[in-house]
């Protein structure tokens, strides 16, 4: 029997992958709320397709939630996947990982595998690890990184490899037959360490590829050429242009400070954070005169409802410190929580696009492209919803 500690958006889809994948699951999760709605076969999280079939089936029975460690007594496997919150100097908190491990002394047995999914600096599974070396019990250990994409979660366990290392033989092999269940493939590396560096170098990847976009994508506005057929020129098996824009969500705006604090010769990695998130500025440079500015897409990432580092919000406070009248419209929030985001923000309504001098579009929303093609001369197409028109 295998135990899930946090039932967050990850948590929760690697608990019903397992529970569907005929094994049963014990989740473990400080709301209370949320541990009711599965064992009443709701789902928490409506948009992740496909996860309200799995909790339906299994919510209460092969997938059981509760706030209660001791109702773990069963399990043999406990898989750990709770926030890493940055503090305001981008310092790892690691408060709820020390409590998590704390409590999970408390409970393992002899022979119990822990295995770490929650994406840490290189060496944190093993110092953490400490804490449950004052159980007395002999344990296993591995880890491995959570590889899913919020609104296409479940999928992600067929279609990425997932990676797994231990920190001997045995706990390697353990959580390799355990990911070999519900996972097509499964990669075996040679250490905890190798597994933590590889979770931080893909979303590295991400974030300083993004960068090089971003400053292309600056130089074509600057000299009136479309980028997004620059990019589609470029393409091809030996090169990949990304696509520019903001760079939000809980992953990869976190994990190049995990290395950036502990290693002093990252300026490359240093500089695309920089960059990524100068891009708020640059928006703003582009407002001219404009007065009223209308914000469409407030989420990290289109149709889904996740606000975690969202550049929208920060652009919209920037906005309204320096003045402006800010409006904002994303499908997945309605007019009262788009009101209550930010003090002064109000929501913008399909007959106020007129009104609007600039229309920022942030992510790929396309619910009001039939509504917005009218007024496409106003429009700051980040997401190139209109073919590169701005440019």
């Amino acid at each position: 029997m295998i135990a899930v500690i946090g039932l967050g958006h990850a948590g929760l889809v690697l608990a019903a992958a397992i529970a569907d994948s005929n094994q049963t699951v014990i989740g473990i999760d400080i709301d209370k709320k949320r541990c009711d709605m599965i064992n009443n076969r709701e789902n928490p999280l409506p948009e992740e397709p496909g996860l309200g079939d799995i909790i339906y089936k299994h919510g209460g029975s092969k997938l059981y939630a509760t706030t209660n460690y001791k109702k773990t007594n069963k399990c043999n496997t406990y898989i750990i996947l709770v926030p890493l919150f940055l503090d305001k100097d981008h310092k790892p908190d690691f408060s709820i990982l020390r409590k998590v491990f704390s409590n999970l002394a408390k409970v393992i047995k002899n022979n119990d595998l822990i295995i770490l999914e929650t994406t840490v600096p290189i060496g944190t599974t093993e110092k953490l690890a400490k804490i449950l070396d004052k159980s007395g019990k002999e344990y296993l250990l591995a880890f491995s990184p959570e590889r899913i994409m919020t609104g296409y979660s479940l999928s992600k366990f067929k279609e990425y490899p997932k990676i797994v290392g231990g920190r001997d033989y045995e706990s390697t092999d353990r959580a390799y037959k355990i990911y070999s269940r519900f996972c097509n493939k499964v990669i075996i590396v040679k250490n905890i360490k190798t597994a933590e560096m590889v979770k931080l170098s893909e979303g590295i990847y991400r974030d300083i590829n993004i960068a090089l976009a971003n400053e292309l994508y600056k130089i074509c506005d600057k000299e009136k050429i479309n980028y997004w057929e620059v990019k589609e020129s470029v393409n091809c098996d030996l090169f990949h242009l990304h696509e520019p824009g903001s760079v939000g969500g809980p992953c990869i705006p976190y994990y190049p400070w995990f290395l950036i604090n502990n290693f002093q010769d990252t300026p490359l990695i240093r500089t695309a954070r920089e960059v990524n998130d100068n891009m708020v500025d640059y928006y703003i440079s582009q407002l001219g005169k404009a007065k009223k500015i209308g914000v469409i897409g407030l989420s990290f990432r289109a149709d889904i409802k996740e606000l975690t580092y969202s550049r929208s919000i920060e652009l919209i406070k920037r906005l309204l410190d320096k003045g402006y009248n800010v409006y904002a419209k994303d499908p997945m929030f309605s007019p009262v929580e788009i009101a209550s985001l930010v003090p002064g923000l109000k929501h913008l309504k399909h007959k106020d696009f007129n009104n609007m001098d600039v229309i920022i579009i942030m992510n790929k929303v396309t619910l009001y492209n039939k509504q917005l093609k009218d007024f496409k001369h106003k429009i700051i197409d980040v997401k190139n919803i209109y073919n590169g028109n701005n440019n």
